[in-house]
């Protein structure tokens, strides 16, 4: 039902059952890791109403730290997680993941990506640990418009009329249609190849 991808590493397609609701993937190496990858294989989805609450967890003395991360549901079936940030942050406390399961164990060197089936309701009602949604697209694409908006929207209301204008020397003035041809042409660059502006 689930797949794991760490960046750099093969896909783990087979998650060790705890059991019917509860599943892990231990990970080798975890100093090194910066971003995994959550998704659903297609095999099977998840019953109506119910999500995979997906969190990370880091030996420590004593047992695992765990953070959660954020859910992969039918209608969001992949999730990339940023990890590397989490060394040394406050875990999340959960019940079923801070308590040692059978063949659970981690190596003393192992990380463990641990998803519990629960409720999408509730699953939207949590909070993931700081800084480990990765940055996408999606974000960057609104984050671009709201920003053009803003600036669009700030030159503007500085906008005068010709009559208006009282000579200034040494002061530049640029023709609000200026502006506006460069906001919509930025417009339709980004939404051919929202990473254009990388070229």
């Amino acid at each position: 039902m689930f797949a794991c991808l760490v960046a750099g590493r093969l896909v783990q397609g087979q998650a060790q059952e705890v059991d019917p609701t509860h599943f892990v993937f231990n990970i080798d190496n975890p100093t090194n890791i910066n971003h995994v990858i959550i998704f659903l294989t297609g095999a099977m989805p998840f019953p109506d109403g119910m999500a995979g609450a997906v969190h990370f967890g880091q030996p420590e003395a004593g047992g695992m730290s765990w953070h959660y991360l954020g859910f992969i549901s039918n209608e969001k079936p992949s999730v990339i997680f940023k990890i590397s940030g989490l060394k040394g942050t406050q875990p999340v406390n959960n019940s079923f993941f801070s308590q040692p399961q059978l063949g659970t164990a981690p190596l003393s060197s192992s990380a463990q990506i641990g998803i519990a089936v629960e409720s999408l309701d509730q699953l939207k009602q949590q909070t993931p640990a700081a800084n480990t949604q990765a940055s996408s697209v999606g974000s960057f694409v609104e984050f671009s418009q709201k920003m053009l908006e803003n600036l669009y929207n700030f030159a503007s209301s500085f906008a005068i009329t010709q009559d208006q204008m009282t000579p200034q020397p040494g002061v530049q003035f640029i023709p609000a249609n200026v502006l506006n041809k460069w906001y919509e042409n930025f417009q339709r660059k980004l939404a051919q190849d929202p990473n254009f502006w990388k070229k």
